[in-house]
């Protein structure tokens, strides 16, 4: 039976909560030289594609910058276009919002991209959820959850029409355009287009548009629940279950034993959440000043603040007033039963799909999950920049070689072919009712 090829991809750190900017081996989030060791080293590891999140606004919290964010970072184009000439094979992948941009702008600076790198461009097809974001594009309104999709749909639509003819006329409910495309075709046929979402219509989306979906299951059997339950819904687009290729997000800590490896995990969970960074995390969902509490003590007993305006701006997540006190109670349950703190819960609730142990065990639970049809791959961000995946390159990808699950080296020329996804002329993507009034 031939084995899955494990699909890797390289996030590189900055908007999270994971990166430890503290630690004195993490180097600048803005130099030119951070992004060029990422690149390289990931790009010598023969991982599929470099993934850059983007922050349209830095942060807030009860009116100061949160200390998380990443602040000065450069515009996510150009990043990849700098890429894009001191490498050879890497994809890159930029994200980039469908709210405050129009179809044939990013179009065509998306296809530049393209063309540029050969065939290696992708999109992270993103929706920006708040007003305090839209101040910066002049827009002090903001569109509802549904309304973002549905634009978002039709954006997505609008620029794959751009990218697949000559001419195109574009008329629905949010856009009214026509014109002629002024480049040429990419050797990819359009850049290749990702997505998050775990919602039922964040899944539908991606089964209808997205050549890779990003997820967020750690266990085996929910990431085979979620892959089966994604590849199914390509049947209705006329997509095979190959157009798509499901990467959940992880994170990685190597050791020369499994104890090591634990060991060095507890403390970089530590540095990731500091008692203050805990605090903080925990006043996203009460939507109170908790500055008085003791990060090592007991959870807030007072139920979180549903009546005022939010304590936070700019983050897409808990802006949902309904569902802090669901949350805040599923918090306390945890935190009771598991006799956690407010740091240890924030340790737990923030944490990503982690592998933790030598580079062979790594290797072989990755490749575990692959095989199972728990994913096709897998995102991966260091807690370090811009040398964190330095370790994994040297010892990990190895072990993949050796187990005849990972590529020696980089069998085509672009992003598309190397993640074996289909021509997108080859697929009936929904494109003929773009010229129909909405």
């Amino acid at each position: 039976m031939t084995k899955k090829q494990v699909i890797l991809g390289a996030q590189f750190p900055g908007v999270n909560n994971f990166t430890v900017w503290s630690d004195p081996a993490a180097g600048s989030q803005i130099e030119f030289s951070s992004f060029r060791h990422f690149a390289e080293t990931v790009e010598r590891g023969k991982f599929d594609f470099i993934f850059l999140a983007e922050g349209l606004r830095i942060r807030e919290q009860k009116g100061r910058f949160h200390e998380l964010d990443v602040a000065g970072r450069p515009n996510t184009l150009a990043i990849l276009t700098a890429l894009a000439a001191i490498t050879e094979h890497v994809g890159l992948i930029g994200t980039l919002t469908t709210t405050f941009n129009e179809p044939y702008v990013l179009a065509r600076q998306l296809a530049t991209l393209d063309i540029l790198s050969g065939g290696r461009a992708g999109w992270n097809v993103v929706t920006s959820p708040d007003a305090f974001t839209g101040a910066n594009f002049r827009r002090a309104d903001h569109l509802p959850h549904e309304q973002r999709y549905e634009r978002a749909r039709g954006f997505i639509e609008a620029a794959q029409s751009i990218w697949s003819s000559d001419e195109f006329s574009i008329r629905s409910k949010y856009f009214e355009i026509a014109g002629r495309s002024a480049l040429e075709r990419s050797p990819q046929g359009a850049p290749v287009l990702a997505q998050a979402g775990d919602s039922d219509e964040g899944r539908e989306f991606a089964a209808r548009h997205a050549d890779l979906i990003y997820s967020r299951h750690g266990s085996l059997e929910a990431g085979q629940a979620f892959y089966a339950d994604v590849k199914k819904r390509l049947a209705k687009y006329d997509r095979s279950p190959d157009a798509l290729k499901i990467l959940p997000g992880a994170n990685f800590v190597i050791g020369d034993t499994q104890e090591d490896a634990e060991e060095k995990q507890k403390a970089i969970r530590l540095q990731q959440v500091s008692p203050k960074s805990a605090i903080v995390f925990l006043e996203q969902v009460w939507n109170r000043d908790l500055s008085s509490y003791d990060p090592d003590g007991p959870l807030p007993d007072i139920d979180p603040d549903v009546s005022g305006e939010s304590l936070v701006q700019g983050r897409a997540s808990n802006q949902d007033i309904k569902r802090r006190l669901e949350t805040a109670r599923s918090w306390r349950e945890i935190a009771e039963r598991d006799r956690l703190s407010i740091r240890e819960l924030a340790i737990r609730v923030t944490a990503r799909k982690q592998f933790v142990g030598t580079a062979e065990s790594i290797a072989d639970e990755i490749n575990r999950y692959v095989q199972a049809d728990a994913a096709d791959g897998f995102v991966f961000a260091p807690h370090l920049t811009p040398g964190g995946f330095d370790e994994f390159v040297e010892k990990v990808v190895p072990v993949l070689q050796e187990r005849g699950v990972y590529r020696r080296e980089y069998v085509a020329a672009t992003l598309r072919s190397n993640l074996g996804l289909p021509d997108p002329t080859e697929e009936n993507r929904p494109l003929r009712h773009l010229s129909q009034t909405a």
